[in-house]
């Protein structure tokens, strides 16, 4: 995994959304976006993280930040997820990872003694550029929110 870091340039990517819409990382210019990576939608620490994404969506909105969800779930997976959570942000399929690829976190995982290829829970700030402004790779899920907010609020 070559995973992206502060400086370099995010990848051009469209992908299709919970609405079976195009979403294009270009259209957010002059904006910052939070681009996070999540395994499985509907998943104990993905729900987690997402509730805490939609809780933050104010202070978000007031540091200039849209959050992109990327997972590589099926579009009709998507919809399910942001309604039976209350989402407030667009959720990304990913299905083929190349996306993830793209951005360097799509590798090998282990989980309970099996080895597999997978997402990696790994979350980046593209700057109003389109450049990668932070890369966030350590935290739990539960305070994935808080971290990006403390960075936000002291960068």
């Amino acid at each position: 995994m070559n995973t992206l870091q502060a400086g370099d340039s995010a990848p051009h990517f469209t992908l299709q959304d919970q609405n079976d819409e195009a979403v294009s990382l270009q259209s957010f210019s002059g904006k910052k976006v939070l681009v996070y990576f999540y395994p499985k939608a509907m998943t104990p620490g993905c729900t987690t993280q997402a509730q805490n994404l939609r809780d933050s969506k104010e202070q978000l909105d007031a540091h200039n930040v849209v959050v992109l969800g990327i997972s590589p779930d099926p579009v009709k997976r998507l919809p399910k997820f942001i309604e039976k959570q209350d989402l407030n942000f667009t959720l990304l399929s990913d299905e083929d990872h190349q996306v993830a690829e793209q951005f360097g976190v799509w590798g090998l995982k282990k989980f309970m003694g099996k080895e597999y290829d997978g997402i990696h829970r790994i979350s980046f700030l593209i700057d109003e550029k389109g450049q990668v402004e932070h890369v966030f790779n350590k935290f739990k899920t539960k305070e994935h929110h808080q971290v990006v907010l403390d960075y936000l609020n002291h960068a």
